[in-house]
């Protein structure tokens, strides 16, 4: 693990935190957003939400517990997300490079140095969130404090956060898992690999697919459809957005959005997305089922949200977050489609509404026979 020097990140409102660089060292740009999670960096550094961002954590220890060695390349096995390290950089308050866990093989400064991620520790991140929280998410240049700040801004390695984001983290083709009798379409601009761990798990056969593929002809051989999560504002897919349309005229089994799925479908049937401040990320978020009056803590990653009140004649809200009051959920009152903007795979966070993959293969299970 490389620590180097005088490491600083600046914000587009002028704001310039210092601190200890470890981790890559080449300067980034990209979208600064914290997390509210006091464990689970593996899962959230590989999630593809993620993808062009800088993570803040804002639990002050982190890096205690290491890295796990890595997994098989093709595998799906946790506690990574994905194949790779998502994040464009990683801003903490107090690294630990002494790792102790009995399944930690490497530091998290050596992973991140591997995977070229810059990464800073001695930042106030309870300042940093303040500021994000009450002026909204900002973009933000994470550098080494010698580059002066022209040549980090024209230099800085960052991503392109429309189609381009959602390109990179799909896969280029469909990719089947067997496990069971039971089909379920996994449409990817960025699905977790929980998701698809929690449908093997519970006996059900996946084909991932790309979102710019042709779905039509994989959504008819599928007993279901979950539509993942992914990174970016959902409204930049506009051909997966009208696949989906195509498929609410006459799929007639289950549709279910997870995250940007949520909002994937929303868009589809006709409702409208917006811009949260600064977004939902942690694994203590609580939502309300307005159906059944129960409460879950849930785990979430995203900045966008379903605007409650565009949704059309045949489709009502199911989930609201009790923070905030923001949708956290979708149903139509005619067809078996429906979508929950919280994740309910987890990975990290709590497992409270993992029954709602139950649901989701009950219902494809009757649907089917």
């Amino acid at each position: 693990m490389t620590i180097r020097q005088r490491w600083r990140l600046e914000l587009e409102d002028g704001t310039i935190l210092c601190g200890t660089g470890f981790g890559a060292g080449l300067a980034v740009a990209g979208e600064v957003v914290f997390n509210t999670g006091m464990a689970g960096y593996v899962e959230s550094l590989t999630d593809p939400s993620y993808r062009g961002q800088i993570l803040v954590m804002t639990y002050p220890l982190v890096g205690n517990y290491g890295v796990p060695a890595p997994r098989k390349p093709g595998s799906l096995d946790g506690p990574f997300e994905s194949d790779r390290i998502q994040v464009q950089g990683l801003v903490v308050q107090h690294y630990v490079d002494e790792p102790s866990h009995h399944a930690s093989q490497r530091s998290l400064g050596d992973w991140l140095a591997g995977e070229r991620v810059p990464a800073v520790t001695g930042i106030d991140t309870r300042t940093l969130t303040r500021r994000l929280r009450e002026f909204g998410t900002m973009r933000g240049w994470l550098s080494p404090e010698a580059m002066s700040q022209a040549e980090v801004k024209k230099n800085a390695d960052q991503r392109d956060m429309r189609l381009g984001i959602f390109r990179e983290v799909a896969p280029a083709a469909p990719v089947r898992y067997e496990a069971g009798p039971l089909e379920v379409l996994v449409v990817d601009a960025g699905a977790k690999d929980n998701i698809v761990r929690s449908l093997l798990a519970r006996g059900a056969s996946v084909t991932r697919a790309p979102w710019h593929c042709d779905l039509a002809p994989l959504a008819e051989r599928a007993d279901g459809i979950l539509i993942g999560n992914g990174p970016g504002d959902p409204k930049d897919l506009g051909p997966l957005i009208a696949q989906v349309r195509a498929l609410l005229g006459r799929h007639r089994r289950p549709i279910f959005g997870v995250c940007l799925g949520n909002q994937i479908l929303c868009l589809a049937a006709g409702g409208d997305t917006y811009k949260l401040p600064y977004g939902h990320r942690g694994v203590n978020q609580p939502v309300r089922d307005l159906r059944t009056g129960h409460c879950y803590i849930t785990s979430q990653n995203h900045g966008y949200a379903v605007r409650e009140d565009s949704l059309p004649a045949g489709w009502q809200p199911w989930f609201v977050n009790i923070n905030d009051g923001s949708n956290e959920g979708i149903r139509s009152t005619t067809e078996p489609y429906f979508s929950v903007q919280f994740h309910p795979e987890a990975a990290p966070g709590p497992q409270d509404t993992a029954f709602l993959f139950d649901d989701f293969l009950r219902l494809a299970g009757e649907l089917k026979a």
